[in-house]
């Protein structure tokens, strides 16, 4: 990380009184978004944007130093409100960005409001554009060859050199015209309101897993591991759902998540963990657990640094399963499930983990990527048939 400090950055925020739909604003020069519902915040234009080397650490240190040198006149005092960053990291290693937008429009809880940053600026951009035709084929890895490595990594683990990890897989989409990451976060948003809809540098994506969300002393971190599919009759969905929470496999793969975010959180104080429940998405159902903890003293991204990366998007134990990701997954995951989302001055915001997510390598060409937790019980169809769900949301949206 550069030692040159920061430029000051002059910050005001004021209430707008003639509120407009957040989607509206995913119309402009987006430099970062995060939306869940009406709720959110879209940055447009930049004044600062910096590129991260070192992951959330060395984004928690630059924010830090960010705030430090700030001028912040905040007239509205919600979340979201004054200062705000959008940040994105690799999921191991160089990657990612801070956006610091010109411009913010926000909502919370009924309240909208808009901060500026002097000095920034705002460009004139064309409204958001479809993709045209779209094909897409495998990754550096096919399906088939993908099915033979989650047999494999099932293989090591019933010799017990570990006992869970999660192997991802990636398709290549080829547009006939630009990609437009506005496009898709507009569709995204629409058809996934109970996920967060990202948007930062060339990332996009709707995650329904939020690694962390600090909020005035309270920290909360929502994991999800265990996977079912939707099906279109009823009577099937209802069937799959019920098999989900009796999986001997699944609520195996979801303990191993859990157990990696709480031996992290509890040293911090008492946990307070509820679940496993169901999380039912238009696509795919999760078992879902929700963990809250007091805190002092330290910021959302140094929370997600510790937590980052969990059993959910790796495995255990985290140094075994890294390895083995590394040997055999085939692939740089690059921001793919890295962390994603906003820290405000005060140090609180949400970083959600970059799941359901495309990222765009060229002008007409975006990647998606999905994953899924290995056991040793795994069936490498059913683990390919849960990553093609999982890829249903970016692939959905670029063809819709």
């Amino acid at each position: 990380m550069s030692a040159d400090p920061p430029p000051t950055l002059v910050v005001r925020t004021v209430q707008r009184h003639n509120p407009l739909p957040l989607s509206d604003s995913l119309s402009g020069d987006v430099t970062g978004a995060w939306t869940h519902g009406a709720d959110g915040l879209v940055g447009l234009g930049a004044a600062l944007i910096l590129p991260l080397r070192d992951g959330l650490d060395e984004a928690a240190d630059i924010w830090r130093r960010i705030v430090a040198t700030a001028a912040v006149d905040d007239q509205v005092h919600v979340e979201g409100s004054g200062l705000v960053g959008f940040v994105s990291t690799a999921f191991d290693g160089e990657g990612g960005r801070i956006v610091v937008p010109a411009r913010i429009l926000g909502q919370r809880d009924g309240v909208t409001f808009e901060t500026t940053i002097d000095g920034g600026i705002v460009r004139d951009v064309a409204g958001p554009a479809g993709p045209g035709e779209v094909v897409v084929v495998d990754g550096p890895v096919s399906g088939t060859e993908w099915r033979d490595r989650v047999a494999e990594a099932s293989a090591r683990i019933r010799t017990g050199a570990l006992a869970k990890v999660v192997l991802a897989r990636s398709v290549v989409a080829t547009t006939e015209n630009p990609v437009d990451l506005r496009w898709l976060a507009l569709r995204l948003a629409e058809a996934y309101p109970d996920c967060w809809t990202y948007l930062v540098g060339p990332l996009v994506g709707a995650t329904p897993e939020l690694l962390v969300r600090l909020r005035d002393g309270v920290a909360e971190s929502r994991v999800l591991a265990g996977t079912v599919s939707r099906a279109d009759d009823p009577v099937e969905d209802e069937a799959l759902a019920a098999w989900l929470v009796a999986s001997a496999k699944d609520l195996s793969e979801h303990a191993y998540a859990v157990q990696s975010v709480t031996e992290r959180l509890e040293p911090l104080g008492e946990l307070q963990v509820t679940g496993p429940s169901l999380l039912t998405l238009p696509n795919v159902r999760h078992l879902a657990t929700d963990v809250r903890v007091a805190v002092t003293g330290r910021s959302v991204l140094d929370l997600a640094a510790a937590l980052h990366p969990s059993a959910a998007v790796c495995g255990t134990p985290r140094e075994d399963a890294l390895a083995l990701i590394a040997e055999i997954e085939g692939m740089d995951r690059g921001v793919y499930a890295g962390g994603v989302g906003w820290i405000d001055a005060a140090g609180d915001g949400e970083i959600g983990i970059a799941l359901r997510c495309g990222v765009r390598t060229g002008e007409h060409e975006l990647v998606a990527f999905a994953g899924g937790g290995i056991m040793a019980d795994s069936v490498p169809d059913a683990e390919l048939a849960e990553t093609d769900a999982k890829l249903r949301p970016v692939l959905g949206a670029l063809r819709s």
